[in-house]
């Protein structure tokens, strides 16, 4: 059984696609999202990004902290 693996992330919303952007000094990982900040979509493209990127259901990516802000825990069930 796989553990849960906890990311840190800097979102980076309105880009012209979703995609890694690299990691800052810190280790937080940078990813550009296609969607606005409104209304909870700049998370749901996170997630089903991280989700399609860890090959595990949409559900499986949590966000822990960060909810609206730019800078996110995020977990990602394995198991």
């Amino acid at each position: 059984m796989a553990a849960d693996l906890i990311l840190k992330i800097k979102v980076i919303p309105r880009s012209p696609r979703t995609e890694i952007a690299g990691t800052m000094d810190d280790g937080t990982l940078k990813i550009r999202v296609a969607a606005v900040p409104d209304k909870g979509k700049a998370n749901a493209e996170l997630c089903a990004f991280l989700a399609k990127e860890h090959g595990v259901p949409k559900d499986h990516v949590s966000i822990l902290t960060g909810e609206t802000g730019t800078l996110k825990q995020v977990r990602i069930r394995r198991a």
